[in-house]
C-alpha cells in the first residue's frame, strides 16, 4: 500500500537506526500518536487537533489508457499534507465494469503501521430515489469487525440526502446536497447538518481540480470538515460518508 513501516516490540525501549531512509519525494506520514483509552485502535489519528480531512484520489494510468474501470486508491491527509490514511477498493473486475457507480464494495482504511483501521462495507443497492425501499446504506467498521456507525441513503426527489447513524444505527447527522452536483470552476459542497438541519456541523466538499483532469478523468479530491470534538467514531463514519457520496455522484 506504500504505508512506511515502523519498528516496533523491541526490548528496553530501543529503536535500530534506520538503514534506508525513505525518498525526499515519498509520501510524509502523520506521526505516531500514543493510544488513548476507549478509543478504537488506529483513529488516535482523528483525535490530535483535526478539524479537517483532505482525500486525494490517485491517478491510475492503465484505468485512462484502456477505459476499464480499476480499483480505486486514495491518500487522507491533514491540514499539514501529512498523510493520515491510505485507502483502498477491494472489488473484482467484473463488478467493477458492469455494476459501475452503483458497485458494492469494501474500502480498507490502513495507518502508517499498516493496520486495517477503519473498514467500509457497502452491500449492492439501488441507486435510484425511485426505489425508496432500497436505498444506499454504507457500514463503517473500526477496527474490522467492529461496527461504528452506519451512513444511510434518504429518499428525496431532488435532493442527495443522507443520515449518519451510530453503531445501533440512532439518528446523530444528516447530510443535504446540492441538487445539481455537477459544477464548473468551483466546489460542490455537502452540508452536514444536526437532526433538526436548523446548524450547520460540517462540510463534504469535491473540490474543482480543472477542466482537463475533470474531463479526462475521474481522478478527484475531497475535503471534510467537522468540528474537532466531534465523537472520534463519528468523524470515522463521515469518512465513510465522503466515499459513498464520492461512489454516487462523481
Amino acid at each position: 500500500y506504500g504505508f512506511q513501516g515502523q519498528p516496533m516490540g523491541f526490548p528496553g525501549g530501543f529503536v535500530p537506526p534506520v538503514q534506508h531512509q525513505p525518498p525526499m519525494n515519498g509520501p510524509i506520514w502523520m506521526p505516531i500518536p500514543p493510544s488513548i483509552p476507549n478509543c478504537p485502535p488506529g483513529l488516535e489519528y482523528l483525535t490530535q487537533q483535526i478539524d479537517q480531512i483532505l482525500i486525494h484520489q490517485q491517478l491510475e494510468l492503465l484505468e485512462i489508457v484502456t477505459g476499464f474501470e480499476t480499483s480505486n486508491k486514495y491518500e487522507l491527509k491533514n491540514s499539514l499534507g501529512q498523510r493520515v490514511y491510505f485507502a483502498a477498493e477491494d472489488t473484482d473486475c467484473l463488478t467493477r465494469n458492469c455494476c459501475g457507480p452503483a458497485r458494492p464494495f469494501t474500502i480498507r482504511i490502513i495507518d502508517n503501521l499498516g493496520r486495517e483501521v477503519i473498514t467500509l462495507q457497502r452491500p449492492l443497492r439501488c441507486a435510484s430515489c425511485c426505489c425508496p425501499c432500497c436505498l444506499q446504506e454504507l457500514e463503517v467498521q473500526s477496527p474490522p469487525g467492529t461496527t461504528v456507525g452506519y451512513v444511510v441513503q434518504n429518499w428525496h426527489p431532488c435532493l442527495p440526502k443522507f443520515t449518519i447513524q451510530d453503531e445501533k444505527k440512532n439518528d446523530v447527522l444528516k447530510i443535504a446536497g446540492p441538487c445539481i452536483v455537477c459544477r464548473c470552476c468551483e466546489d460542490v459542497n455537502f452540508e452536514v447538518q444536526s437532526l433538526d438541519e436548523t446548524s450547520a456541523v460540517g462540510r463534504i466538499s469535491k473540490k474543482w481540480t480543472g477542466l482537463v483532469q475533470e474531463m479526462f478523468t475521474d481522478t478527484d479530491n475531497f475535503g471534510i470538515s467537522f468540528p474537532m470534538d466531534l465523537d472520534v467514531k463519528m468523524k470515522a463514519v463521515m469518512i465513510g460518508a465522503c466515499f459513498l457520496i464520492v461512489s454516487l455522484s462523481f
